[in-house]
């Protein structure tokens, strides 16, 4: 679910703070190792 949202905040545009929300998420073992890649992936191509 968390996963999902934040892809589709990407999606949109809505990357403000995004960045670090990705790393405490991945830190605190909320996403895997490749849903955070994914994510950081996407991020990347946005900007």
């Amino acid at each position: 679910m968390l996963y999902r949202t934040l892809k589709r905040m990407i999606e949109r545009g809505q990357t403000d703070g995004i960045e670090k929300k990705l790393d405490i998420f991945y830190a605190a073992g909320k996403i895997t190792d490749g849903e955070y890649s994914e994510l950081v992936g996407m991020l990347s191509a946005q900007r």
